[in-house]
């Protein structure tokens, strides 16, 4: 944990201005971007300090999103995705605008609904190289992506593997109808798609829906 400097003191919070909403060390918060048609910057508070003057500053670690980092926003990046990097800064209490919550990639899974100040991390990531860890990752169906939990998937009976639904010549609709599947390597044509009026059960994960 970083030093307190001199004529600075801890603070245990931070009250975030026009709000109720208390931010203390550890928490999540949405910074305010250098630009004002950006999306507001993401950032874990380190810590909080105050001045001989009452000033407040946050010690924070910047979380990255995809098309901030080398290689750019890619398929398997979800919408809410970020990136816990080791780059921090200081910054004034006051550009805080709000809270959030980054959650684990396997906890961010199991949420029934995503709302806006919900977010996921899977990877860390170190602006000065590019490296990320861990530097690999489980991949699904015939095009070997990493999961995207914005995508429907839809898994094989018989290898348990799971395929998005246009790998296998599926619209969403239709994998949505079917009753079993088996892919193409473990059935014949007529065993891969079977349909039937109820939901399939063995769908990973709908798209997730925004709280409005």
């Amino acid at each position: 944990m970083a030093k307190t400097r001199p004529g600075k003191r801890d603070v245990d919070s931070y009250t975030i201005r026009g709000t109720n909403k208390v931010v203390k060390a550890g928490d999540c918060v949405l910074m305010k971007p250098s630009e004002s048609n950006s999306a507001p910057y993401v950032a874990r508070v380190e810590k909080i300090e105050s001045d001989n003057r009452s000033g407040l500053t946050v010690r924070v670690r910047w979380y990255y999103r995809p098309e901030e980092a080398v290689g750019g926003r890619r398929q398997f990046h979800g919408a809410k995705e970020l990136f816990l990097s080791d780059h921090f800064d200081t910054q004034s209490a006051h550009t805080i605008e709000g809270k959030c919550v980054v959650h684990t990639f396997k906890n961010y899974t199991k949420l029934d609904n995503v709302g806006a100040e919900d977010y996921y991390c899977r990877f860390e990531y170190k602006p000065a190289s590019g490296a990320f860890l861990p530097d690999r990752v489980a991949v699904y169906c015939k095009c070997e992506m990493p999961y995207n939990p914005d995508d429907l998937m839809i898994q094989c009976d018989e290898c348990k593997d799971w395929y998005h639904p246009a790998c296998v010549d599926l619209t969403i609709e239709q994998a949505k109808q079917l009753a079993h599947f088996v892919c193409s390597e473990h059935g014949s044509d007529e065993d891969v798609k079977k349909p039937h009026k109820t939901p399939l059960t063995n769908v990973k994960v709908e798209p997730k829906r925004q709280k409005k």
